[in-house]
């Protein structure tokens, strides 16, 4: 075995495939540049840091719900001027997550709220922090399955340690004791310590009317708007920019 073949095993051995993988280039980056054997090696670990980086990104992706598709870079802030483009910046430093402050995206459907939401998802992502993206649907029917399956302990303390978590179109339904009594163990939990971001269509006194009781209501709601950032977004559908445009025949 030559040793150039030696080294490649041995890095695949260890599992430095970012090292294994460019190893051939920065061989020859480093003959036609003359490297210093500190350049070449700093060069080689920068691609091995920044492969696990991105496989670690993947992963965290992955384990939110999140596909890579909709990120800060991805909005379009200029369909929609009532969004004011630098607060939503100075929120994707993740910086509220920090301090385990509250988000809520509040607007008619189509204008940037669950994108804008993802992109925060995806922000903390890339921090290696741990997030989780759910409808609001899927939210309270994962809870009502684990129930059923026995975990639900077990996903309420997942639901409690993660960085971020985030419910889309929040208030779609009303919810009944048992679902009211879960979502509150979890905000309670995560109260001032860890970050909820929510969207929804309906303004915040609305979301009082999906609860089974007002003391319910006011004792979850209460936690969750403490401390958070209420962004209203106006405007038309940004679908409606998106939609084929048909002539009269």
């Amino acid at each position: 075995m030559s040793h150039m073949a030696q080294i490649k095993t041995q890095l695949k051995t260890l599992k430095l495939s970012g090292m294994l993988d460019n190893l051939d280039l920065r061989l020859l980056e480093a003959q036609q540049n003359q490297l210093t054997f500190s350049e070449f090696l700093s060069i080689i670990l920068s691609d091995e840091t920044e492969t696990r980086d991105m496989r670690k990104l993947k992963r965290l992706l992955l384990n939110a719900g999140l596909g890579p598709e909709k990120t800060i870079e991805t909005f379009d802030f200029y369909f929609n001027p009532s969004i004011n483009a630098a607060y939503i910046r100075e929120l994707a430093t993740c910086r509220f997550i920090e301090r385990g402050e509250g988000v809520f995206f509040i607007g008619p459907t189509g204008t940037g709220k669950t994108h804008l939401a993802k992109a925060l998802c995806h922000q903390a992502c890339r921090q290696h922090l741990s997030a989780a993206f759910y409808s609001f649907f899927h939210f309270f029917n994962e809870l009502e399955k684990a129930e059923l399956k026995n975990q639900l302990s077990k996903l309420i303390k997942k639901l409690i340690k993660i960085d971020l978590l985030i419910i889309d179109d929040f208030g779609f339904k009303k919810i009944d004791q048992n679902a009211a009594e879960y979502l509150y163990s979890i905000v309670d939990a995560r109260y001032a310590v860890k970050s909820i971001v929510l969207t929804s269509n309906r303004a915040i006194p609305d979301w009082a009317n999906i609860f089974p009781d007002p003391l319910m209501a006011n004792a979850v709601l209460d936690r969750i708007a403490h401390h958070s950032h209420q962004i209203i977004l106006k405007g038309e559908s940004y679908r409606k920019k998106l939609a084929p445009k048909f002539q009269n025949a």
